[in-house]
């Protein structure tokens, strides 16, 4: 520890030979820092913030009535073109940070550059930055920093006011070159439609009665008339066969031995007469029973009746055989016609008549059909191939007309919903500068060139030492030497020693505080505004 505390000691020994080069270093450096200080130009800061809404209470009741636009791409691309390029020189110009006199490109150029540097705009979310209002959107931050306030709020303002115009032009300006170009396409797309049409009609009429249907095409009709002509013959043979039956049944034993069942009525001779001819023969040989309980077989009367008897049995199996034959004056002679088995045996037998000549004539109208389309097959494909392009090119037509109209009355909606005010800036904070500049910080440079100054002094100081180094102490000759030390020659006149290094001490003391004093006072003068440039001293008004 103790041989620690002498190297320390010796250090500084030797070091405090070299003290008035350090203060003298030092000094040097702390004016020369200070002065650089209080020449560099201030710089003050101007900013501005603006809240921009794209979702207003119009967005949700405009929502798939207008077309839908990027607003925040556009808002970007603004932001953007405002940081660099034509628009930012022009702001440059308007604002006066380019000189009015001609520059060549380069000198422009790197004033350019300088103010896009300083220049910053930020993109907020609203949501972070504690917006009470329940509203989401966006703020965006300008900030710009100048040697000149006046002209920093200029910039800033002519910024702010770029932005809003160009902004809401933008979306004014893109919604009229889409109605514009939508206006242009609906005229062609109109033209197209027209075209279609007139080809169109103009095909129908040439090719009448070739025209697919409603429920197809050629061979979809081909093959519903083929089909509708099988069925026509089925039903056709059915009805015939029921006929057939029917024709059976009417003429069958059973339903002839029960025609005639009217009554008669009997003449002057014993005869029957009138009625059907079976009535007629039970009502004659009831009368022949009767004459010959009364007569004998030789009876004139009995004769008579017998004989009339034999006849209508004769007249009887005619009818019967001419009954079997349809004959329909032997079915009004019999009386077969009041009979109800036979009268509804006949009306079943008229209805199927009538059924089998409509079945025979819709069978004839779709063979006729049948025929007419395979004559048409091997034209009406290629009309029917042509008919469904045209129809294609239309309907493609019309789908297009159809939805630039929507398309366009969305824009032109969409326009009056801007007027009406769908998307709204408001300027949170207008342009702004404090008062003072915000760089430097000549306070905290001031005080940071004094510490550098006086460690800068103390350096060189120990840098002389360590290069012109001197033994003051007994260990240090013992460790150098490696020898014992006998002893130690004194200082000749210690008093006179003592009252020297006294004062030094008290003028390197007051060296130090003079130093010192002048650091406070280049704070004071600080404080006080003074600047220095290369036109001289001078005072900066703080407004």
């Amino acid at each position: 520890m103790n041989a620690t505390v002498d190297h320390v000691i010796n250090e500084i020994r030797g070091a405090w030979r070299f003290r008035w080069i350090g203060v003298a270093v030092a000094c040097v450096l702390a004016l020369t820092g200070w002065v650089v200080v209080f020449t560099l130009p201030d710089r003050y800061e101007a900013f501005a913030r603006v809240f921009v809404d794209t979702r207003t209470a119009l967005k949700p009741a405009l929502q798939g009535l207008t077309v839908d636009q990027n607003v925040d791409a556009q808002i970007n691309l603004v932001r953007q073109s405002l940081l660099a390029g034509p628009e930012l020189e022009a702001i440059a110009k308007e604002a006066g940070v380019l000189p009015d006199a001609p520059l060549d490109a380069r000198a422009r150029d790197t004033i350019i550059d300088k103010l896009s540097s300083r220049l910053t705009l930020a993109v907020v979310s609203a949501g972070s930055q504690g917006d009470d209002r329940g509203v989401a959107g966006t703020i965006y931050n300008f900030d710009y920093t100048d040697v000149d306030r006046a002209r920093a709020l200029r910039v800033i303002d002519i910024l702010l006011n770029t932005f809003v115009e160009r902004t809401l032009g933008g979306k004014r300006e893109g919604s009229e070159n889409v109605q514009k170009f939508l206006e242009t396409q609906i005229k062609d797309y109109e033209q197209r439609l027209s075209q279609a049409e007139d080809r169109l009609a103009a095909f129908k009429k040439k090719n009448a009665g070739l025209m697919p249907s409603e429920q197809g095409g050629f061979f979809a009709a081909l093959q519903s008339e083929i089909d509708a002509q099988k069925k026509a013959e089925t039903d056709l043979a059915v009805a015939l066969s029921r006929r057939e039956e029917l024709n059976r049944q009417l003429h069958g034993d059973q339903v002839v031995s029960a025609a005639g069942t009217s009554g008669s009525q009997v003449n002057a001779q014993g005869v029957a007469t009138g009625g059907d001819t079976l009535s007629r023969i039970e009502e004659t040989q009831a009368k022949l029973d009767e004459l010959l309980l009364k007569f004998t077989d030789q009876h004139p009367d009995v004769i008579a009746t017998r004989a009339a008897l034999d006849e209508l049995k004769k007249r009887r199996e005619k009818e019967l055989e001419s009954l079997k034959r349809g004959d329909a004056s032997a079915v009004a002679a019999s009386g077969a016609g009041n009979n109800p088995v036979y009268q509804s045996i006949q009306l079943e037998l008229n209805k199927e008549d009538v059924q089998i000549a409509a079945l025979r004539s819709e069978l004839a109208q779709h063979t006729q059909s049948v025929a007419e389309l395979r004559n048409q097959i091997n034209s009406a494909p290629q009309v029917e191939a042509e008919y469904q392009q045209l129809n294609r090119d239309y309907d493609v037509n019309k789908a297009e007309y159809s939805a630039l109209l929507e398309n366009y009355q969305k824009a032109r909606i969409g326009e009056k919903a801007d007027n009406a005010g769908s998307m709204r800036f408001e300027v949170v904070q207008p342009p702004t500068s404090p008062a003072g500049p915000v760089w430097p910080k000549r306070g905290l440079f001031i005080a940071v060139v004094w510490l550098g100054a006086m460690g800068a002094g103390l350096g060189v100081a120990y840098l002389l030492h360590s290069l012109r180094p001197l033994i003051t102490t007994e260990a240090s000759v013992q460790e150098l030497a490696g020898f014992p030390i006998i002893g130690v020659v004194g200082i000749a006149f210690p008093n006179k020693a003592g009252v020297d290094f006294k004062r030094n001490l008290v003028r390197f003391s007051a060296a130090t505080a003079a130093l010192f004093v002048f650091f406070v006072g280049v704070l004071v003068l600080n404080k006080l505004g003074v600047r220095l440039s290369w036109h001289g001293l001078h005072n900066v008004v703080k407004t």
